[in-house]
Formats: C-alpha cells, sequence, structure tokens
C-alpha cells in the first residue's frame, strides 16, 4: 500500500508561500522581558562597527524563554540570537590598557581585537539552545532565520502574492547596509515566489496516482514555469548587491564554524561552560527546503562531491543540510521523499509508449532544464560574488584574512557552509541534467552538449 502524501499543513508548509510563514514575521518581541535582546539587535550593524558587541553582550541578563507563546515569538527569538552569537564570535573587540607614559602621566591605550572568539557567553547559549530545541534547529545561523523569518512588508499587501521585491525589507542585518538586506530579499523572493510549485508538485503526485497523464502534464509545465521565475529573481542579485561589500563585510558573519581552521577557528566554538568544542556549518542557500522539494519531486539525486553514487561513506553535503532546516520542513523532504514517483510514471508511460508518453517526457524534461538553468545562473553569481573576490583576497595579508572571518583555502573557496563551492556546484548541476528521460533531454543537457556546439544529421552546427 502507498503511503499518503503529505498535508502541507502538517508540516508548517503553505500552498501560498511554501516554506514561508504565511504572516509576516514579527519584527519584535512583544515581551518587555526581553527588551535587551531587541536593543542588542537593533544596534548591531554599530555595535560591530565599533567592536563594541562583546561589551554590550556581557551587560546583557540572562533571559529565560518561559516567556515564549506563539510560533512566531520563538522564530523571533531564534533569529535574534542568531544574530547576536555570530555577530559575537566574528565581529572582534576593544582591550584598554592603562599605560605610562615617560612623565610617569597614565594614559589609556585603546586597542582593537580582531580574532574571531572560540567562545559563546552562556547569556546568549542557554537561551539559544532553549529556542532551538523548540523549533528542532542547529544553534548557529541557518538559512531560515536569514531569509524565511527576516522580512517585514514596507507598504500594504492584501495577500502574499504581493509580497515582491519591490514590497519586502530585511527586519535585521549585520552590516546595515542595502546589499545585505537585498541578499536576503532575494533569496525571500524566490521562496515566495517558489511557494506554489509545491502544491503543483503534490498535485502532479496525486495525478499520477490517479493515472491522469493530462494533469500532470498541466502540474508539470506550472512548475517548469515557476522555476524559470525564480531563476530570473536569483538573477536580479546583481542589482543591489556589491560583489565586493558581500564578500568582504557580509560574508564573514553568516560563516559557521566548521572547516574555519584558518580563519581562526580550528577546533569550533564552545558554548558557555562546555568543555568540548562544537562545529557548525553556516548559512547557507543549500539549505533552503524549497530547492531540495523541486529535486525530490523531479527525483533528482545528489552524491557526495566527487562520487558518481552514494555507495561512498563520505558525506552527502546537500542531505547534512537537512539538519539545519526547521523540524517540520525536514521531516517534509522526508515524507515527500517516500511518495516522489513522477518520474517513474514518465518513463513508464515513454516505454510504453502511451498517448500522453511524448507530453509527459517533454513537461517533466522542461522542469529538468529549468532546474539545471538555475543552477548555472546559480553558479555564475557564486562566481562574480566569491571566487572572483577571493582571487582579489589572496593578495592581501593573512592577517587581513583573519579579520574578515573567512576560511581561505589555496585549491577551492570554501562557502558560509564550510564546502568547496565550485566542484560542488557544479556536481549539483550536472546531476540535475543526468535524470532526463527523453533522449534528445539527456542529450541537451548533458555536459558535453552544454559545453559544445549541437551537431545534427545534416552535418551543420548551430
Amino acid at each position: 500500500m502507498r503511503p499518503k502524501l503529505p498535508v502541507m499543513a502538517d508540516y508548517e508548509v503553505s500552498p501560498e508561500t511554501g516554506f514561508l510563514p504565511s504572516q509576516v514575521p514579527l519584527e519584535r518581541l512583544p515581551q518587555d522581558y526581553y527588551a535587551p535582546w531587541e536593543t542588542a539587535v537593533a544596534n548591531l550593524p554599530a555595535l560591530i562597527l565599533t567592536h563594541r558587541l562583546r561589551e554590550q553582550v556581557h551587560r546583557l541578563p540572562l533571559l529565560a524563554t518561559d516567556q515564549l507563546v506563539t510560533l512566531p515569538q520563538w522564530r523571533r527569538a531564534y533569529m535574534v540570537l542568531s544574530f547576536l552569537c555570530h555577530g559575537y564570535v566574528w565581529a572582534g573587540d576593544v582591550k584598554e590598557q592603562e599605560s605610562q607614559t615617560a612623565a610617569g602621566t597614565k594614559v589609556t591605550i585603546t586597542t582593537t581585537d580582531t580574532l574571531p572568539s572560540d567562545t559563546l557567553p552562556t547569556v546568549l547559549t542557554q537561551p539559544w539552545m532553549a529556542v532551538c530545541e523548540k523549533l528542532e534547529l542547529l544553534p548557529v545561523a541557518t538559512y531560515a532565520g536569514l531569509c524565511l523569518w527576516n522580512f517585514r512588508t514596507v507598504v500594504e499587501c492584501a495577500s502574499p502574492a504581493e509580497w515582491t521585491l519591490e514590497s519586502l525589507a530585511t527586519l535585521n542585518t549585520y552590516t546595515g547596509s542595502i546589499d545585505e538586506s537585498w541578499f536576503y530579499l532575494v533569496s525571500t523572493a524566490m521562496e515566495r515566489q517558489g511557494g506554489p510549485a509545491l502544491k503543483a508538485g503534490l498535485l502532479a503526485l496525486q495525478a499520477v496516482r490517479d493515472d491522469d497523464a493530462s494533469q500532470v502534464i498541466h502540474q508539470l509545465q506550472i512548475i517548469a514555469q515557476i522555476v524559470d521565475s525564480i531563476t530570473t529573481l536569483l538573477g536580479r542579485m546583481y542589482e543591489m548587491c556589491d560583489p565586493h561589500v558581500f564578500y568582504f563585510r557580509m560574508r564573514p558573519y553568516l560563516a559557521g564554524w566548521k572547516n574555519m581552521a584558518e580563519a581562526g577557528l580550528p577546533q569550533g566554538v564552545k558554548y558557555g561552560d562546555e568543555k568540548t568544542f562544537r562545529q557548525y556549518s553556516g548559512g547557507s542557500n543549500a539549505q533552503s527546503s524549497l530547492i531540495q522539494a523541486l529535486d525530490i519531486l523531479l527525483n533528482v539525486e545528489h552524491h557526495p562531491t566527487g562520487y558518481s553514487s552514494s555507495t561512498t561513506t563520505s558525506s552527502n553535503f546537500i542531505h547534512e543540510m537537512r539538519c539545519y532546516m526547521p523540524g517540520p520542513h525536514r521531516r517534509f523532504l522526508e515524507h515527500l521523499t517516500s511518495v516522489a514517483d513522477i518520474r517513474d510514471y514518465v518513463v513508464t508511460n515513454q516505454s510504453q509508449e502511451t498517448p500522453n508518453a511524448s507530453a509527459l517526457v517533454l513537461a517533466y524534461d522542461a522542469c529538468v532544464a529549468m532546474m539545471r538553468v538555475f543552477r548555472d545562473k546559480h553558479i555564475q553569481i557564486v562566481t562574480r560574488y566569491i571566487i572572483l573576490q577571493a582571487k582579489k583576497n589572496a593578495r592581501t595579508t593573512h592577517s587581513a584574512t583573519k579579520r574578515d572571518g573567512l576560511a581561505q583555502s589555496s585549491n577551492a573557496e570554501t562557502g558560509t557552509g564550510g564546502t568547496a563551492l565550485i566542484p560542488f556546484l557544479k556536481q549539483a548541476r550536472d546531476e540535475t541534467g543526468v535524470v532526463a528521460a527523453g533522449e534528445w533531454g539527456k542529450r541537451l543537457l548533458s555536459e558535453t552538449i552544454m559545453m559544445k556546439p549541437l551537431k545534427f544529421d545534416n552535418g551543420d552546427k548551430q
């Protein structure tokens, strides 16, 4: 007996907004009790700029989480504490020392310590870990806190359908820059735009069970159009996010403390009075449940970087990133995996040469093609925003590298998630094309055909 299809509401997923909340997030915790947190995060860009954040954090009271009631409040608390914790680790500190001049006069000398902190204070970690336990998240900044729960509307919107890049703003940033806000909001807008694809995917799965090929084709066409639209949104990153600002000012604070030895955190970070270090990846677009859900619907399989199958014992980075998703979203993906059989249905119809076989293959391969185009666009952006900027940064001093809080490698640039970027992204793109159902689709989406001119039977090139 087939398992039941997932009900979106059971997993905090909306047919209109997908993994975004269907209501705008809280801009501030309503309880006065949490005002110290809110005041600190509101001043975060200034505290980072002046290297006074750690000093301010040490003055915070230790607050309990028992006054948090609603899910939006828990999410807001997670977001606030995540910003404060990452700022604390990466922002540096000001140290004051008394000295004596040759004339015997006492003076205070102020110096800036730019090294990351390998210890987070209990005043932050104790409530942070409690909030993360409630939300089933790891205690580190994630895509959910940076993009899913970090927006507000700047104009009146009658419905979430009106949430666009032109109508949204962020709640919090590390730098206070438009560039940082735009970076988060592009992803937020993509999540909103892509939300209906989840509904279309579930309708397609139901149509497979009903053997309704026309409905499967229709829903696949909807998915292909939506993926095309989110690729267009991704391409708008260039409009208001400068690559230099992203790499040198924003990106350091998004990093986690895994694979960060060259950034000054060889063992990771200690949480409060814990004796052992913790290592977590930072916020990464690989933590988007939307993109992983689309892969699952299309039966796109990803393997550890450098391997063509999952038989190796090496970890699969994309699957590992699910640990950084909210618990309900992670379970939605697991449930979806157990029922996803669209490709099998398409291939079966193809082999049986049913009347709808050609249209099914065309609709399915269109979705796969759009996903590959999306990943090509992502590689272009990563190249411009990280790879080219890293080459510039390679000319700076080692101390500057530590100041930026970035992991550097002579072999491959490392993402905030702690993985080698370009090999990972290229493999994910190539794995997308592999699942094409039709022979033409397979040729079109193969690595060689994307790199070389197409050859036709008449010998012409195009």
